[in-house]
């Protein structure tokens, strides 16, 4: 009874032994110890894990810190100033000022959301209706609205407006992460600095009298906003009045004679929605 059930336990429980001493001897002698200074910035950081730092995430962020890598603490757009500041103290660094960022959606999503090239019946997502005939909008450049970047949205600054359609994002919550943006299959969604006060909602790079087609208040590349621009900020790129945010300085002229309103002006610091 003794060598049928006691000994053959004794031995599973020897080799059990000696298993668990071979690893705790393995993880003294063969682990790598992780820097205390790559821990304590991970703690810091806001955990978006966007990349938006220019490394892998947040762990990649702190580890190239530790290694110096790099000696930029204000690198982390979502952690804004004050991570920045922890993250200099923790590495013995300067922190600079970080250029925070809030993202939009260029597209006014003037055309109606009723209006639809064809009924699309696949996944609930703009990746897969991108697929079909780029998208069940008429517009090819559009918000399908199906939700992709709400979905990767890690404060939930992004919604979709019921009676439009399309995605619209909250100032107030966004973190600049570019999340969003690198999901869009449109290419719609863009940062910038939260500095800025005027932005072109719209997306579509075809001529004008094509724009018109599929929507009332899309750029139609008139150059208007480039002709009264008093600082020459703005510039006819690809058929869309573009922005150039460093001569910028904010003084509306180009919202006030856009004749189809896709300048739209407002506050992304005070997280004012753009009208």
């Amino acid at each position: 009874m003794f060598e049928l059930i006691i000994l053959p336990a004794l031995i599973l429980l020897a080799i059990a032994v000696i298993c668990a001493i071979l690893l705790t001897l393995a993880s003294i002698f063969f682990g790598v110890k992780e820097d205390e200074r790559a821990v304590a910035v991970r703690e810091c950081l806001p955990g978006a894990n966007c990349g938006a730092c220019g490394f892998s995430g947040c762990d990649g962020y702190a580890k190239a810190l530790s290694e110096g890598k790099t000696d930029n603490p204000s690198l982390c757009i979502p952690g804004g100033d004050g991570t920045a500041r922890e993250v200099a103290e923790i590495m013995g660094l300067e922190a600079g000022d970080v250029v925070e960022q809030v993202a939009y959606v260029a597209c006014n999503g003037s055309c109606s959301p009723e209006e639809r090239k064809y009924v699309y019946d696949g996944p609930k997502s703009c990746k897969a209706a991108k697929q079909s005939f780029s998208g069940d909008r008429f517009c090819t450049f559009a918000c399908l609205g199906y939700g992709d970047c709400a979905a990767v949205c890690p404060r939930d600054a992004i919604c979709i407006n019921p009676d439009k359609n399309i995605a619209e994002i909250d100032p107030r919550k966004c973190i600049g992460c570019g999340l969003c943006v690198k999901t869009c299959p449109s290419g719609i969604i863009h940062l910038i600095k939260d500095t800025s006060t005027v932005v072109v909602k719209c997306n579509n790079h075809n001529k004008g009298a094509d724009v018109r087609k599929v929507c009332q208040n899309g750029c139609i590349a008139c150059g208007k906003c480039v002709k009264s621009c008093p600082n020459g900020a703005i510039t006819l790129v690809d058929n869309i009045a573009t922005i150039d945010y460093d001569k910028c300085n904010g003084c509306k002229t180009c919202h006030d004679v856009c004749p189809v309103h896709c300048i739209h002006v407002g506050n992304f610091i005070c997280g004012a929605h753009f009208e």
